[in-house]
């Protein structure tokens, strides 16, 4: 993890508060969300920050240093930050539409809608491995639009000003080994995956990694992560047979790798869009959201293990769905 200035805003934060718990509430987050996170930034910065008791959460001798310096830098980037944003909006004829999105196959669409609508606009778009921080930038106004994604009882908190609208709510897959012993199997059950070594992404703020854990934990089960990384890395260490990973339903098989659906559904992942209510897109509402969705039908159909799945699950409840 690298150091990032939300995670400034954090441990400012926790300091004003006195209390991890009301930090999270403020910074809308869960208590073991934020917990989890200030160790990880505790990690990278080499010691503790906090002493923490019943009296709530003490800064250490390093804490102090650290949040006298982060206190001194977090208004100068905020008027940075506002200046940019400001010269984005108007620094000439032609507009500037900033996107940014987690790994999803829904960018395209969003893309399309827009030069649909705004022929004339300069689009330009960044990757996000954690939800969070880009609903954080469309509220800041560092962003016009982005594509986001949530799991049941894990949803995101909209931020002040954030539209969000969600495109599709879909299971979650496994991606196996093609040699695996479950790899010839229509489905597997939650279960046969218990003795498995996984891959999974690093734990973040959007807490899909804590939705995994916790639906395993419900089986009796225990996720046992061995190896941490995303994209093309996890997908190599399915491929070497080093580990089996989760994945979203539209993803497509590769060679070495098998993707099966997990056995009564246990796991399911939501599809958003979001845009701040009063930055330039939000009179394309229905545009945008119905562009999105078309896009993932067109991912979906390049998946026939996805298309297997809809047609076996057609009209029952649970199915993906448009909500």
């Amino acid at each position: 993890m690298e150091l990032e200035i939300r995670h400034l805003r954090m441990i400012c934060t926790i300091a004003e508060t006195g209390s991890l718990t009301r930090a999270a509430a403020s910074l809308r987050l869960s208590q073991p969300g934020l917990s989890a996170q200030l160790r990880r930034i505790e990690a990278v910065l080499g010691g503790p920050l906090f002493e923490r008791g019943r009296t709530g959460a003490v800064p250490t001798a390093f804490g102090e240093a650290v949040l006298t310096r982060a206190r001194a830098v977090l208004p100068t980037v905020d008027e940075l930050l506002s200046a940019s944003a400001l010269a984005a909006r108007s620094s000439g004829p032609v507009p500037r539409l900033r996107l940014g999105s987690v790994n999803a196959p829904l960018i395209g669409g969003l893309i399309d809608a827009l030069r649909a609508h705004l022929p004339e606009a300069r689009i330009v778009s960044r990757a996000q491995g954690s939800s969070v921080p880009l609903i954080e930038d469309v509220s800041a106004g560092r962003l016009e639009a982005v594509v986001v994604g949530d799991c049941p009882g894990y949803e995101l908190a909209a931020r002040p000003g954030v539209v969000l609208r969600p495109v599709v709510t879909e299971p979650v897959f496994v991606a196996l080994p093609a040699g695996h012993r479950l790899a010839g199997r229509a489905e597997v059950g939650l279960d046969e995956l218990a003795d498995e070594d996984w891959v999974s992404p690093r734990p973040d703020d959007d807490r899909v990694r804590e939705y995994w854990s916790t639906t395993f934990h419900a089986t009796g089960h225990r996720m046992r992560t061995v190896h941490e990384a995303e994209g093309r890395l996890l997908m190599e260490l399915v491929r070497s047979g080093c580990a089996v990973s989760l994945c979203q339903a539209t993803f497509e098989e590769l060679p070495g790798i098998a993707v099966r659906p997990i056995t009564g559904d246990p796991l399911w992942y939501r599809h958003l869009i979001a845009w701040h209510q009063e930055g330039p897109l939000a009179a394309l509402e229905t545009a945008l959201v119905e562009h999105v969705r078309a896009a993932h039908r067109v991912a979906a159909g390049r998946s026939p293990v996805y298309q297997r799945w809809l047609r076996a699950s057609a009209g029952q409840p649970g199915a993906a769905a448009t909500r």
